[in-house]
């Protein structure tokens, strides 16, 4: 197996003031293709810091992929600190950077020419490498048999090039799969699959979320095609269908098999649930649309909930919830709705509906249910579990469609 560094280069990632994603997201792709991934570093933008880094790394992995500190700034030390490695100096690659500036038109193309002398600034004992989305060069060398790969911070740039530069190597290995499985506790999915946990021949990572739980096995083809049937087996029930690894695909899976449409109604949510479903290609061949009614007027003018019931049982309340249940479905011509109403909080909870308090309505071939969940956590936290559970609700009840 082969193995590779990636490295995330910012005084900004330390600080959180910006936050990681391309180690993230090349990490997935490495994994997917059976390297080990030896190590995630965030360092600082400190050329004495990355030469160290290099020197501790090289020889000991395959590959080193780094990110960050390529641009026209006074920040931007990855040259540098390479120069510093190799011991050789530092040229304008005119050549490589043409092909980058023209690619623009003024007034951008007089701000890309003027940081000619620094995004187009080589180590001399490197080599170019082309940024096909932006205008800072990468860089490439190789060091005891080790290649290394640097590219800019900017997330599109970087995966762009992680793609341009990797993409031969990047086909899944088939050496692992993934279950995910919905409304299970971890304990309870440790429990339940102890047999398989406890198995020499397999790697298995539990990675739970809310309402959620991936369980991750690695291993031989055989042995994980034998896991995975038996884990199935097990939580038949729970479980996504194979290679559907979230909530929203599995609702077009079903959808699609009992050939049916489907609606929500959102109130503090807020179109998280629309969002959602729409990330996924080919939800209109089944999703209607979600109305976001956060005010009363809208719950009442647009979703048909009475007077009556805004006014003796209020906004967050089972008849509210079953009432905008019926409205999504009337209003969008859907099989199945699925409403939440609730109080997201810091404020407006009360001693007999508190923050955290959401009904749910679900209006179906069945008729109308509602139910409700005290949910913790801030707002944020509120608002996504509200959405999780929504999103299963609908899940399972096209299941049993």
């Amino acid at each position: 197996m082969k193995k590779v560094l990636l490295l995330a280069i910012g005084d900004e990632l330390l600080s959180g003031i910006r936050r990681d994603t391309n180690c993230a997201n090349a990490a997935w792709l490495f994994h997917n293709a059976g390297w080990s991934i030896e190590e995630i570093d965030i360092i600082p933008d400190e050329l004495n810091v990355i030469v160290d880094t290099l020197k501790k790394w090289a020889g000991r992995v395959d590959l080193i992929i780094s990110s960050g500190g390529l641009g026209p700034t006074h920040d931007d030390k990855t040259r540098f600190a390479i120069a510093e490695y190799l011991k050789c100096g530092l040229k304008v690659d005119n050549d490589a950077y043409d092909i980058i500036s023209a690619r623009y038109v003024d007034p951008i193309k007089h701000w890309i020419e003027r940081s000619r002398d620094t995004q187009g600034l080589m180590p001399t004992a490197t080599k170019s490498v082309h940024n096909p989305t932006g205008s800072a060069l990468g860089i490439f060398f190789s060091d005891k048999n080790t290649k290394v790969y640097c590219f800019p911070g900017v997330p599109t740039e970087y995966i762009s090039m992680v793609h341009q530069e990797f993409g031969d190597i990047l086909k899944p290995s088939g050496g692992w799969t993934s279950i995910v499985i919905v409304g299970v506790a971890e304990s309870a999915v440790k429990e339940h699959f102890n047999r398989i946990i406890e198995r020499k021949d397999l790697h298995i990572s539990i990675l739970p979320s809310f309402g959620i739980v991936e369980f991750v096995i690695r291993g031989a083809p055989e042995a994980i095609a034998e896991a995975e049937t038996l884990a199935r087996n097990i939580l038949s029930g729970d479980c996504l269908p194979r290679g559907v690894l979230n909530l929203p695909e599995a609702i077009l899976y079903e959808a699609e098999r009992a050939n049916r449409k489907i609606a929500f109604a959102e109130s503090c949510t807020g179109g998280l649930i629309g969002a959602a479903m729409t990330e996924v290609s080919g939800i209109s061949k089944v999703f209607m649309g979600s109305c976001v009614a956060y005010d009363n007027h809208p719950k009442r003018t647009i979703l048909g909930v009475s007077e009556k019931i805004m006014g003796e049982y209020g906004a967050v309340s089972s008849e509210c919830a079953a009432a905008m249940a019926e409205g999504a479905s009337k209003i969008y011509g859907a099989d199945y709705a699925v409403s939440v109403t609730g109080i997201a909080g810091p404020d407006g909870g009360s001693e007999s509906k508190p923050v955290g308090l959401v009904w749910f309505g679900v209006c179906g071939r069945q008729g109308t249910r509602t139910f409700q969940r005290m949910l913790n956590g801030n707002r944020t936290m509120i608002r996504e579990r509200a959405k999780t559970i929504a999103l299963e609700t609908m899940w399972r009840e096209l299941k049993e469609a």
